[in-house]
């Protein structure tokens, strides 16, 4: 805040105006998101909207209780780490069940409307926010500006998913009981096999494995498909949080 920077969503809409009117920050941080507290009300629901109503108003009352100095002058380091500890509380706010930023309820309305995806408006919404502070702030405010946001979706990343993201995998082998045993045995995770038939050259039915472990476990496994079978071909696909299964279980553990 001292130096003037801006981070996307409704946040960086409040911080864009404030900066360029002098209305206080926490108001503006009020103000704008009741439209989309109302909307995910409608949209998603009570305990939503409640808990989103709840965290705003504190975030708002800590910016005017709470006096902000600058730990240091370096704009580099005001923006990665600004982002950061941002980032860390958009994140803590969305395993508690709300947010403290509208964009996404109105990103998720608009692409239940349209063809555009909830990734895809909250771009669109932040390269306006950022151009527009490149015209009234300057060009190297903006660049900053995205910097921040950059670390801060990172953060909001790792936060949310944290270092045990799953991946889904799955594995064609003419050694696939090996590979099977391997998995159940050692690495303890449950194995899918779906019936499937070559589509290449000679037609054949193949069992293929699907699988998920979770991203530190990845290398384990690929090592080991390598020395068990070079030729096996093996598809991987990142999964934001599963529900139950053996992975849940034996990470509990």
């Amino acid at each position: 805040m001292p130096s003037g920077f801006i981070d996307g969503g409704v946040t960086g809409i409040s911080l864009l105006i404030s900066t360029l009117t002098g209305l206080k920050l926490s108001y503006l941080i009020v103000i704008i998101n009741i439209p989309f507290v109302i909307l995910g009300f409608t949209q998603i629901g009570k305990a939503f909207a409640i808990k989103t109503a709840c965290a705003i108003a504190v975030l708002a009352a800590f910016l005017i209780i709470i006096p902000f100095q600058p730990v240091t002058h370096d704009k580099l380091l005001i923006a990665f780490f600004g982002g950061l500890f941002l980032g860390g509380g958009i994140g803590l706010a969305m395993r508690g069940g709300c947010v403290i930023d509208g964009t996404e309820v109105l990103a998720l309305y608009i692409s239940k409307n349209s063809q555009l995806t909830v990734g895809n408006i909250i771009l669109i919404l932040n390269v306006i926010i950022f151009g527009i502070a490149a015209i009234f702030l300057g060009t190297e405010t903006a660049m900053y500006a995205i910097l921040t946001y950059l670390s801060a979706s990172k953060t909001i990343d790792f936060v949310v998913n944290g270092l045990e993201q799953y991946i889904g995998v799955t594995v064609i082998s003419e050694k696939k009981d090996e590979i099977k045993q391997f998995l159940i045995n050692d690495m303890k995770r449950g194995v899918t096999i779906y019936k499937g038939e070559g589509g290449y050259a000679e037609k054949k039915e193949i069992d293929i494995l699907y699988t998920v472990v979770t991203k530190l476990e990845m290398g384990k496994l690929q090592n080991e498909i390598r020395q068990i079978d070079p030729d096996a071909f093996v598809v991987q696909q990142q999964i934001s949080d599963i529900k139950g299964g053996v992975v849940k279980r034996h990470a509990l553990h």
